[in-house]
């Protein structure tokens, strides 16, 4: 009988017994002195173990009377690999705080508290495949396929279904993920603090041995095969998981009765095994970093993808053999967004089939190969391993500031009963209601100066002159002639250079036709690249979104999608009424913080209406302006610290 608390070596026996329910859970067997326990753990984890592995156990709970398993939680389990001690059970798990500060004072808007670990339990799995959807950037394609162990009938959803003989989902297990192997690993990440509509995971990374062959295209369209083995050691790629090389012929036999797709997963059913016993690379593959599209552009993908290096080298993910050297990912994305660059991974080339190719050194020499080919190939030394810069960059700032000088604004109106109901004029007359000239002072005096590149917030009660004020400073950008874009007295001084863009709702905005939101982007832009950055900016990072239509968005979407129509125009004086106005607290806090981290960054004298606390302090504007009984001045310091605090 097993001790608590005790160690014990053992050995792995009986590989090639049955060893899973189904993909997400196995029994490990290990042989210790002259009986064999079973071990319960994730099935993606203990398909990597083979007949006469070493592995040494702890035991955390004393097994009942004669029993001989032990649950998840009951041990934990060391692979030892070469005399070291490779940790495989508990899985890997790690808390993270990711706070998300001002640009300008450092200090914390809001944070996030992850928990980021191997996924274990089914229902990580099927959050992956709802997450899935989201890579391939359409709710109509399937990406799970879904097993009745009852009556062993295959679904294809992308949500756990009801199987259609038994009627019932009681035995239904999610069976694949599109796109993963039976070699692949995930690490989840979960939101530990968030609010009731929130999920539960809002991301995932997908780890994969490297893909067996890799050949480089050069700009002149020439190929240049197996390029890894000639710029790094061959047994750091090899041997690699190939069922279909293991098999060729098997393959060949069964493209004949089936379909690509059918015919590879049943070889994968007899072939994985042999695959997965060699497998034994130094490298890994990130081949998925997927991201829910409210929390992108936000830090959680770089902070998923250090973690998931941190899993890699830590517990040589994903064979649990060979010490890692490098992390590689080959993303088309990445060319659009560059999280990789900014946790450390340099692009080296592009594939035979033009999709980009990064990586992360985790050894000292594999840093210096690196670097050396970074810094004698023709090609790779002129891009210097960056792939994706921001391409928005800077305005022409404002030549000067924007002076208001005793403006004033009186609304007049003639009220006239005339062409009025009978019944109705009644009413009005019963309360004193007479044709009279109406004149309504809005802006008295007011004095103000913003400076170039300053964010400022107008705040007041509703009716109290914020959307006069922006709009009276827009009609003096573009000099327009009306009297409603006029003060009334006083006079507002804007610099010749100014590139004016503004949002007020109903009254002037952003025009969207039967476009897709990502060609009205592009429309302006002329740069891919640049309209995908605007609209990563202002939170539309989802794919769906970029090809929908205008008229196909959510109200919250659309005015995401009128920000970002905004930014095209490439403006150095921005106003917004009404900002964030349709957007959760959460959501607002982050569109804000990106808006006006890029407002200062590009040179943006920004300017916006809000009376939301939270938006106020993601903004952490230079100025705040107070409008409200005919006044409108600007906040002192102890009034702005007291608003932001």
């Amino acid at each position: 009988m097993l001790k608590i608390k005790e160690k014990y070596r053992g050995v792995v026996v009986g590989a090639a017994a049955p060893r899973f329910k189904h993909r997400w859970f196995g029994i490990l067997e290990v042989l210790i002195g002259a009986d064999v326990y079973k071990f319960y753990m994730s099935g993606t984890i203990a398909q990597w173990f083979v007949e006469g592995n070493e592995v040494e156990v702890i035991i955390k709970k004393k097994p009942k009377e004669g029993q001989k398993y032990f649950d998840f939680d009951d041990y934990e389990l060391y692979k030892v690999v070469d005399g070291e001690l490779i940790p495989v059970w508990p899985v890997f798990s790690k808390e993270v705080v990711l706070p998300r500060a001002d640009a300008v004072t450092g200090k914390t808007i809001y944070s996030y508290h992850l928990h980021a670990r191997e996924a274990v339990y089914e229902s990580d799995f099927e959050a992956i495949a709802e997450l899935e959807q989201y890579h391939y950037a359409s709710k109509k394609v399937i990406v799970a396929i879904w097993r009745c162990e009852k009556c062993n009938f295959l679904i294809r959803s992308n949500t756990k279904p009801i199987c259609p003989k038994c009627r019932t989902d009681k035995y239904v297990r999610i069976f694949e993920i599109r796109g993963s192997t039976p070699a692949s690993r995930f690490l989840v990440i979960e939101l530990v603090k968030r609010e009731p509509f929130e999920p539960r995971i809002v991301g995932y990374v997908r780890v994969d041995p490297p893909i067996p062959l890799m050949h480089r295209r050069l700009p002149d369209g020439k190929i240049v095969r197996n390029i890894r083995e000639k710029i790094f050691p061959k047994e750091w790629f090899q041997p690699t998981f190939w069922p279909e090389m293991i098999y060729r012929e098997k393959l060949i036999e069964l493209r004949k009765m089936y379909s690509r797709p059918i015919a590879r997963s049943k070889l994968w059913e007899e072939a994985k095994w042999v695959s997965l016993k060699s497998t034994n690379t130094a490298a890994a593959r990130i081949s998925r970093v997927v991201v829910h599209p409210d929390y992108r552009s936000d830090g959680i993908g770089q902070m998923a993808v250090r973690v998931a290096i941190e899993w890699i080298a830590s517990r040589r993910i994903p064979e649990m053999r060979k010490r890692k050297h490098l992390v590689e990912t080959i993303a088309m994305m990445a060319r659009y967004n560059p999280f990789f660059e900014k946790v450390g991974f340099k692009y080296l080339w592009d594939t035979a089939g033009g999709r980009p190719v990064l990586y992360y050194p985790l050894t000292d020499e594999a840093k210096k190969i690196i670097d050396e080919f970074l810094r004698t190939d023709p090609i790779a030394k002129k891009h210097g391993g960056r792939l994706c810069v921001s391409k928005y960059g800077k305005m022409d700032m404002l030549s000067g500031p924007i002076i208001l000088r005793n403006v004033g604004k009186i609304y007049e109106n003639i009220l006239t009963l005339r062409d009025i109901d009978p019944h109705v004029r009644r009413v009005l007359e019963a309360f004193g209601v007479r044709e009279r000239k109406i004149q309504r002072l809005v802006l008295r005096n007011v004095n103000i100066v913003i400076n170039p590149g300053e964010i400022v917030v107008v705040v007041g009660a509703s009716g109290a002159g914020k959307t006069t004020l922006l709009r009276l400073i827009y009609g003096a950008a573009k000099k327009i002639d009306d009297p409603k874009f006029k003060p009334t007295t006083g006079s507002i001084v804007v610099p010749d250079n100014v590139r004016a863009s503004i949002m007020l709702p109903n009254e002037i905005e952003p025009e969207f036709g039967d476009e897709s939101v990502l060609e009205n982007i592009y429309r302006k832009t002329k740069d891919d690249s640049l309209a995908v950055e605007i609209l990563n900016r202002t939170g539309l990072s989802d794919a769906v979104l970029f090809r929908a239509k205008f008229s196909e968005l959510s109200t919250g979407q659309k005015e995401r999608a009128k920000l970002a129509s905004l930014l095209a125009d490439k403006p150095n004086l921005l106003l917004i009424d009404e900002f964030a106005s349709h957007l959760d607290r959460l959501t607002a806090m982050r569109i804000a913080k990106k808006l006006s981290d890029l407002a200062r960054s590009a040179g943006i004298t920004l300017i916006l209406v809000t009376h939301r606390v939270e938006i106020i302090r993601a903004l952490n504007p230079d100025k705040i302006i107070f409008v409200g009984y005919g006044t409108a001045r600007e906040a002192t310091e102890e009034e702005k610290k007291a608003l932001i605090a």
